[in-house]
């Protein structure tokens, strides 16, 4: 099977701009693939199904994506390649403090799994992945992770985060955000931002952190 790289509709940089969202316009194919999988899951959505909603045979959707495995790891890829990015650039601008640094990266992670929740929540669906392909999203996924574990153990050296064990309070906060996409609602009572705000300020309550900002969330408020 053709290994697929980050897919159309995700490769646009934001830049210093991480906190603004675009509607995502995936290639048709993929949109189909994305609804079919909402709808009924992977095992339970139809590769003849995700054909019929854009109006393609089956051999054009085999020679672009070779399978429906193949339409799930363009998505699962895309969408860890468009959270890296916004997650770098938050980090890049947040200085040298670790409490800034977990708040903007937190921040990034929270803003993302609101506003992409309709596709965030496929990584739920890791299970799913053939070996070789669950190893290659495992390995971007970890960045993050490794992002937040050094952020933490930065924040203990630096006697900013007071938790007696900062690996497990980043894999914590991790999961954490990634869990909002099986919940959040557009149409309930918090907006994406507020989310985002109050899970860095959860964020850092778990690392103990002892310098706070004037900021709503605790973060500092000069660089």
């Amino acid at each position: 099977m053709r290994r697929a790289e980050p897919a159309p509709g995700f490769e646009s940089d934001p830049g210093a701009d991480w906190r603004h969202y675009e509607e995502l316009e995936l290639p048709p194919l993929l949109g189909a693939a994305l609804e079919e999988f909402r709808a009924h899951g992977y095992h339970g959505g139809s590769i003849r199904a995700i054909a019929g909603r854009v109006g393609v045979t089956l051999p054009t959707l085999y020679y672009h994506h070779g399978n429906k495995q193949g339409l799930l790891v363009a998505l699962l890829m895309g969408s860890m390649h468009d959270v890296l990015i916004r997650a770098r650039h938050a980090l890049e601008e947040a200085g040298d403090r670790p409490e800034d640094q977990l708040a903007n990266v937190v921040e990034a992670v929270t803003l993302y799994t609101t506003h992409r929740r309709h596709i965030a929540f496929l990584d739920g669906e890791i299970r799913n992945l053939e070996p070789d392909n669950r190893e290659r999203y495992r390995a971007k996924r970890e960045e993050l992770s490794v992002m937040l574990r050094r952020i933490a153990a930065d924040g203990v050296a630096d006697g900013v985060f007071t938790t007696a064990y900062p690996t497990e309070a980043a894999r914590a906060i991790l999961t954490m955000c990634q869990a909002v996409a099986t919940w959040y609602r557009a149409d309930g009572p918090l907006t994406e931002a507020e989310v985002a705000q109050r899970y860095v300020a959860i964020a850092l309550d778990a690392v103990g952190c002892r310098r706070r900002g004037s900021g709503k969330d605790g973060r500092s408020q000069e660089k």
